[in-house]
């Protein structure tokens, strides 16, 4: 037998179901986070089990979860070994213009978007061109955000979870006009929120990724916003995804969508409500080399909420875990990342007098700080800003440099 033939019939133990040892077909997850083919574990589960199979612990619950990161892999690996031995034909895995009309023609003729949406999937991937296609194709979005808002709680299964995550994927590809999509979605009968807010349940880190991407981009408007906002458990879910141990992807998708909708007062309140400062204070402290990307964009979160009493309190809360962190990002990141980092100390020093925490700027040499940046080559508002914060603090420049800490590092060039 050669090699190739081997690599061929093996499937991967990881692609077996632990119960029936069958490639899965239907990759599904038990709260144990075991993954079963979902024929098999139903059975079992219907015959009256309460322990996962392979660990025999107790079932705290009997939901089973979509697996579709595995589901995807155990299509492409099928997809391999069907091209490896010539059962489709050559180039089939990149299809033509006239192959992707074809295919978006038999979805709105013949509802046919299990077998097709993934090679829809594959050519808008294949290149900025192929996406421009997609975009300027007649209805083909209206024909995606229609396929999203049939997923709900009532018409939940493998297949149509599956379909739904394939088109939320490639609206988060395409570049559409922001308030039509918004429009579509936004105004869909059949609540298109519902469905993305359970794609986000799911658990799933690239469709979460995705749906965050897709809420970003139709947040264009006060109404939508709020819209989007107010959606119950939906912004809970996302702001679950802002911990150290997440995709970085996902952390920075997740922040972007909160930015996006922050701008307004309501919104606010809700965030300061959800504990968002918390979250964000941790991920600023969890990895010093995290990318500068995200602290700028933690930090312009923070900014959005020192400018309301709730996101104040949250702020300068505790312990001042929160205004130490912003000043020991002061001429540490980016430009960007400083001109946010002062201003919420602006606001909560300057603009609201927070006592407790001028006192936290003190405490950590956030002073001396200030005096050093006035001397660098920063914007006029960040300057005037600065100077504000001095009025507060009333010192003298010279004598307070003349204790400056020089085992420092932290200054930066810009």
């Amino acid at each position: 037998m050669r090699s190739d033939d081997l690599y061929i019939t093996t499937v991967p133990c990881f692609f077996r179901c632990p119960i029936s040892l069958d490639l899965m077909k239907s990759p599904v997850s038990l709260c144990t986070g075991v993954t079963y083919d979902r024929v098999s574990i139903q059975r079992w589960l219907d015959g009256g089990n309460n322990t996962c199979p392979a660990t025999m612990q107790i079932l705290h619950n009997k939901d089973v979860v979509p697996n579709l990161t595995l589901h995807r892999l155990i299509d492409l690996w099928s997809d391999s070994n069907n091209r490896r031995t010539g059962s489709e034909s050559p180039g089939s895995n990149n299809p033509t213009r006239n192959e992707i009309s074809a295919v978006i023609n038999r979805v709105r003729i013949e509802n046919d978007d299990c077998e097709v949406l993934p090679k829809i999937l594959r050519f808008a991937r294949d290149s900025d061109e192929n996406r421009e296609y997609l975009a300027g194709k007649d209805g083909f979005v209206r024909m995606l955000v229609n396929l999203v808002s049939q997923l709900d709680s009532t018409n939940f299964s493998d297949s149509k979870f599956m379909v739904v995550g394939e088109a939320v994927k490639i609206l988060s590809m395409l570049r559409v006009n922001r308030r039509q999509l918004s429009n579509l979605i936004l105004s869909n009968g059949r609540d298109c929120l519902t469905a993305i807010f359970l794609l986000i349940k799911s658990g799933n880190k690239n469709l979460k990724t995705d749906c965050a991407a897709v809420l970003e981009f139709i947040a264009v408007d006060t109404e939508s916003k709020l819209l989007i906002a107010e959606r119950d458990g939906l912004v809970n879910e996302i702001i679950k995804s802002i911990s150290s141990d997440s995709d970085s992807s996902l952390i920075e998708a997740s922040l972007s969508f909160l930015i996006a909708i922050a701008s307004l007062k309501r919104v606010k309140l809700a965030l300061a409500g959800e504990k968002l400062v918390t979250k964000l204070t941790r991920l600023l402290l969890s990895d010093p080399t995290s990318s500068v990307s995200v602290t700028e964009k933690c930090l312009k979160l923070l900014e959005a909420l020192s400018s309301c009493k709730e996101g104040r309190t949250e702020i300068c809360g505790g312990n001042g875990t929160c205004v130490e962190t912003v000043v020991k990002k002061l001429m540490k990141v980016s430009t960007a990342a400083t001109e946010h980092a002062v201003t919420v100390l602006w606001s909560v020093c300057f603009l609201f007098k927070e006592k407790k925490a001028q006192d936290v700027v003190i405490r950590t040499n956030g002073v001396t700080k200030i005096l050093l940046l006035l001397q660098s080559n920063c914007s006029l508002t960040v300057r005037q800003r600065l100077t504000d914060l001095l009025r507060v603090f009333k010192v003298n420049s010279r004598s307070y440099l003349s204790v400056y800490d020089t085992k420092t590092t932290h200054i930066m060039p810009f």
